[in-house]
């Protein structure tokens, strides 16, 4: 009796991510994925995810091209819109969309409207004929003031496992990369990666996507930290919410974004550097 052979990892040839600030890539600053930084340009989970599969591409004898155009602010409306538009005139044949998280942080989000939204973008996509990779939110049980979102990002994963599986999507689970609950993976902002969480977000996806990462420590934790005193971590949420949560609350009452007037930084599919 002939054994079954094992299913054929599939490999890609054009990749367009999708999204907000976490797929543009801030606080990713490796300089070798951004050089001496002078463009205020980041990195970021994609970019490496993209450096992962234009190597493996490369390694089957096959091109290999990566357009990024995601904007920091971006609510999904413009996810699923205009940028899903753009993405799509690319001809890809992997998607990446993670959007949602801003609309989250607004108290009065509509969660289910979001999930049908979400679904319709997927489904469009995939009727395309191109494959699709999501990712949950971080589980925010240990963030300050964004704790109070726990409730609607945990209906927002459960949803979007709901819609991968319906629609045949892949599933970066950062909801369960409980390495990720570690402060030294967040920027001085709290709300973006440092260069390392981006490392094991892109490896997480390269996972979510079938390929085993080489790199196997990127699902371990980090050993403990030492611990801050009352005093240093009162010092330390004063000095946050000076420098970052006063700056986005006057950006919401004032009706503007981070992200206004900025464009993709990789507007077009290419080859990696």
């Amino acid at each position: 009796m002939t054994e079954p052979s094992a299913p054929t990892r599939r490999l890609w040839s054009r990749y367009v991510a999708i999204g907000d600030s976490f797929t543009e890539g801030m606080c990713d600053d490796d300089p070798l994925l951004v050089g001496d930084g002078s463009h205020g340009e980041f990195g970021g989970w994609a970019d490496r995810l993209a450096a992962h599969l234009s190597e493996m591409a490369q390694d089957a004898g096959l091109g290999f091209g990566y357009a990024n155009l995601a904007v920091r602010g971006r609510k999904l409306a413009d996810v699923v819109g205009p940028q899903l538009d753009s993405a799509l005139a690319l001809e890809p044949d992997l998607v990446s969309i993670v959007g949602g998280g801003n609309d989250i942080l607004r108290p009065r989000a509509d969660l289910e409207a979001l999930a049908a939204e979400l679904e319709a973008a997927v489904a469009r996509i995939r009727a395309m004929g191109a494959d699709v990779l999501m990712a949950t939110p971080v589980d925010p049980a240990d963030a300050p003031l964004v704790k109070a979102t726990r409730a609607r990002a945990a209906i927002h994963t459960a949803n979007i496992w709901s819609i991968a599986r319906r629609q045949g999507a892949h599933v970066i689970d950062q909801w369960g990369l409980h390495a990720l609950r570690d402060w030294r993976m967040w920027a001085e902002d709290r709300i973006h990666m440092t260069s390392e969480g981006h490392r094991r977000v892109a490896l997480a996806a390269l996972q979510a996507l079938g390929h085993a990462p080489a790199d196997a420590d990127w699902e371990t934790p980090l050993d403990p930290a030492p611990p801050l005193s009352r005093r240093e971590a009162l010092h330390a949420n004063a000095q946050w919410a000076k420098e970052y949560v006063g700056p986005w609350v006057h950006r919401r009452l004032t009706g503007r974004s981070s992200g206004d007037a900025r464009s993709p930084k990789r507007p077009e599919v290419g080859p990696l550097p």
